[in-house]
């Protein structure tokens, strides 16, 4: 089996998703349909977001799934989090330091989690 290459949200409006995923990600889609909006990442992987009304079967969970990122740094994040606060990205945990490094929580607009986080560095 391959690895896996894509990670699908289903969302309520693709193209209002894809405006704010644009304005996160600093990079417009590379596919846009109106009932799917595809994002190329850095890492290769592929984030989908799918007309929920659309997806076969039915999803039936109300948001539901989570997407970490990665940053570089104490300094990326806090740059990161400042951003998305200021441009009005929902914050449902602010910066926090967990067991597994210092992160913050915000959500998509229906209500998927978008972790940010540092990893712990070895001591």
């Amino acid at each position: 089996m391959s690895a896996p290459i894509h990670i699908l949200l289903y969302v309520a409006d693709p193209m209002a998703s894809a405006g704010f995923y644009e304005r996160l990600l600093g990079r417009p889609p590379v596919e846009a349909h109106p009932t799917f909006v595809g994002f190329s990442l850095d890492t290769g992987i592929m984030l989908g977001l799918w007309l929920k009304a659309n997806v076969v079967p039915a999803a039936t969970a109300p948001g539901g799934c989570e997407v970490a990122f990665e940053v570089d740094g104490i300094p990326a994040l806090e740059e990161k989090y400042d951003a998305w606060r200021a441009a009005g990205v929902t914050i449902i945990q602010d910066l926090s330091d967990m067991d597994f490094g210092r992160m913050f929580t915000a959500v998509d607009p229906d209500g998927h989690r978008l972790r940010v986080f540092y990893p712990r560095q070895p001591a």
